[in-house]
């Protein structure tokens, strides 16, 4: 029987995530907590660059040359370790390089300037850190729920390579929800061609999976050091290809380095809880709402 394994979520977005037993869907979609904060470098630009983030409410305002702070452009994120307290709305953190150095401890609110200031010492540029609480920073503005893969995915994507295990690779890939009692790939069921999606629940909560998510090249990459793993994209391509199940639809599959699936939440379960444990059902094919 399908049920929910694990729930993560990264309440700074591009750093370390943080496992939960149980989360509820906030408005918009997402994940409570789930990338409510940004780290963002101030450019001071007429034109925004590239990984720009969406102009939303928050309570430090976003401007349109603000660039995301993350692996895709900087990869010294990598050897940033997080622990968070969520109760208490902090977060502690180590420069992995650095052993011998304790983490430092701060409130997410109450102190966040002198986490912004941690931040931009250790990166070498100034930064802020942002929040947008109502609806966070997802990576898909479009398919703004949890994305969703299953454990025996994981395992066999990890088996490709020789070096990478099951938590390292989850860690690359950086899913939301993961989902055990199913077969590899059984993700690719949660979507149709464009314009498609798949109805699916997990509890009480009703999900659409949208697309297959695209990816960048941060899972390329050792998440402790930042370094690339060679040859990893390549062998991704070629096996990805090679196993792609009957029940997914090639139309997304211009390029096979996809894998995870993106998802939106219908408004009638915002507000409600996820459980480790709950169980997962797959509805029907339905037409994504534009």
């Amino acid at each position: 029987m399908a049920s929910l394994d694990r729930i993560r979520i990264h309440p700074i977005k591009s750093l370390d995530a943080v496992t939960l037993r149980t989360a509820t869907i906030r408005t918009g979609g997402g994940l409570a907590w789930d990338r409510r904060y940004a780290i963002v470098e101030r450019n001071g630009e007429d034109e925004p660059l590239d990984d720009t983030p969406p102009i939303s409410s928050s309570d430090h305002a976003l401007q349109a040359s603000d660039t995301y702070v993350n692996g895709k452009r900087e990869p010294a994120v990598h050897g940033l370790c997080t622990e968070y307290d969520l109760e208490r709305e902090t977060v502690t953190l180590s420069d992995t390089g650095d052993p011998t150095v304790d983490g430092d401890t701060f409130h997410l609110e109450l102190d966040r300037d002198c986490l912004a200031s941690w931040l931009s010492e250790y990166l070498g540029y100034p930064v802020e850190l942002v929040r947008n609480e109502a609806g966070g920073f997802p990576d898909d503005t479009d398919a703004s729920g949890p994305t969703i893969i299953a454990k025996a995915t994981l395992e066999t994507v990890a088996s490709w390579y020789d070096d990478i295990d099951s938590p390292e690779l989850c860690r690359r890939l950086r899913p939301n929800l993961v989902v055990e009692g199913v077969p590899a790939f059984w993700e690719d069921r949660l979507y149709g061609p464009p314009g498609q999606g798949v109805s699916f629940t997990i509890g009480a909560v009703t999900f659409q999976g949208i697309n297959p998510c695209q990816r960048c090249v941060v899972p390329t990459r050792n998440p402790d050091t930042g370094e690339q793993t060679d040859g990893f994209r390549e062998t991704f391509i070629e096996r990805r290809r090679e196993t792609l199940p009957d029940w997914a639809s090639e139309a997304w599959f211009d390029q096979y380095f996809r894998l995870m699936v993106t998802t939106n939440v219908t408004e009638s379960s915002w507000g409600t809880a996820i459980e480790t444990g709950d169980v997962v059902s797959v509805g029907e094919r339905q037409r994504v709402p534009q």
